[in-house]
């Protein structure tokens, strides 16, 4: 189609922040542009109240179900901003012709450095250091160095191998779990592989990498937690859903965990009186993995690219469905 015929809904809240040539070459190139009135991921019924008369949608962390997709009437595409695409009825949107796109690889490195700098907090008890000075105390806090000890990543794929690369530099072990593993790389960076029960448990700090699959949905529960190393540390930049909250909070509460550092819940934003908000040795981030200036404008520009590239009738590079 002519795109200046083409009316586009741009709901991430970061499109186009650090690269405002984003906005302004999509405005040029389409004949509408909206974006998102909230300032937030939107929920279904919101998104079915601006899909109507939309062609394209480059589509933020919003629930887009089929209750959603039944108020398209014109949508083409819905290119994700990001990798996962969970959110998304993949089937509803195959019955209705939309082609759906991701941005794979594109905020890896923002995200395996924020697993890293997680790592790192938990290990030296930063947000309780800062706090401690701030009410002026100077306590004499006990930290762990991840020098010789072993890192548990599970998913190696574009983030992991990512914080695996980062990690290289401090001495430790890093063992992996992937359905699919890349022995190459393992082999270049010294990565040994290993069934995951055998990563659990035997990782001194364990990373979630791995999507959201109906098998990974709640796979840290309380048999996965047990399995961890008494005194460990887990991190979560991947997606909250796997996560069991619950047998978190006693994993913690009962001392088998040391700490947890979480980028992501169940429910986005949690609620202020979730358990989990009240450990000290949590720490708790808004989602901000892919948060950065690099992350946001590969994401925007790989996103934007495969929505205009399905509505002049091309192939999308990032084809998901």
């Amino acid at each position: 189609m002519d795109l200046k015929n083409a009316c586009l809904l741009v709901t991430p809240t970061s499109y186009g922040k650090n690269d405002p040539r984003l906005k302004t070459n999509l405005e040029a190139l389409a004949g509408a542009v909206a974006y998102n009135p909230t300032g937030k991921p939107l929920f279904s019924a919101e998104v079915a109240a601006l899909l109507p008369g939309v062609d394209g949608y480059i589509a933020g962390l919003d629930v887009i179900d089929r209750a959603a997709l039944q108020a398209a009437d014109r949508l083409k595409v819905i290119a994700r901003y990001g990798v996962g695409f969970d959110n998304v009825d993949l089937q509803a949107a195959r019955e209705k012709g939309i082609v759906v796109t991701n941005t794979p690889g594109a905020n890896a490195v923002s995200v395996a450095e924020l697993a890293l700098a997680m790592m790192l907090a938990l290990a030296r008890q930063l947000p309780e250091a800062v706090q401690a000075v701030r009410q002026g105390n100077w306590p004499r806090l006990s930290g762990v160095s991840l020098e010789n000890k072993t890192v548990g990543i599970l998913g190696l794929g574009a983030i992991g191998k990512q914080l695996a690369r980062r990690l290289s530099g401090f001495d430790c072990h890093i063992l992996a779990y992937d359905p699919y593993p890349d022995q190459a790389f393992a082999a270049a960076n010294n990565i040994t592989f290993t069934p995951l029960k055998e990563a659990v448990s035997q990782a001194d700090f364990v990373s979630l990498h791995l999507p959201l699959l109906p098998e990974t949905r709640g796979q840290v529960n309380a048999q996965f937690l047990a399995l961890m190393k008494k005194g460990s540390f887990l991190i979560n930049t991947s997606r909250g859903e796997a996560v069991d909250e619950a047998a978190l909070y006693d994993a913690l509460c009962s001392g088998h965990l040391r700490g947890a550092a979480l980028d992501a819940f169940v429910t986005e934003p949690p609620d202020p009186q979730n358990p989990l908000l009240q450990l000290p040795q949590v720490i708790a981030t808004p989602h901000l993995g892919a948060q950065t200036d690099g992350a946001t404008s590969n994401m925007g520009w790989m996103a934007t690219n495969d929505c205009l590239a399905v509505l002049r009738g091309e192939e999308p590079k990032y084809r998901v469905a």
